[in-house]
């Protein structure tokens, strides 16, 4: 690299999707949290791939696409389901126009063991 080259920082919008031009970044990021959520349920709960795709109805190689980044075809209401047969109660907060924006559009809460 030339010391006569131009380098820019800029500093990001707080989704990387968006950053990178994707279409529809708010969903991309979405769906990357809640899969980021199934990989913090899958190791809290000491879970291998193959208990964890189980327990989901998937096949482990699903579930290792999944935990890899590659949920693009997958929709946000089956990554939901998802999470529920991990144990996870899922909230779903809808904010009116004008009040202050939800830190979390999405509450998952880990229910309780029977």
């Amino acid at each position: 690299m030339s010391s006569k080259e131009n380098t820019s920082i800029r500093r990001g919008s707080n989704n990387v999707f968006a950053d990178l031009g994707y279409a529809d970044p708010d969903t991309h990021l979405l769906k990357a949290q809640l899969v980021s959520r199934i990989d913090e349920i899958i190791n809290a709960q000491k879970l291998t791939q193959i208990e964890a795709a189980k327990i989901m109805g998937l096949s482990q190689p699903d579930v290792s696409r999944l935990l890899k980044g590659q949920f693009r075809e997958i929709s946000v209401e089956r990554i939901m389901r998802l999470l529920m047969r991990l144990g996870c109660k899922v909230d779903i907060v809808i904010k009116s126009p004008g009040r202050k924006r939800a830190s979390s559009l999405i509450h998952l809460q880990q229910l309780e063991a029977v």
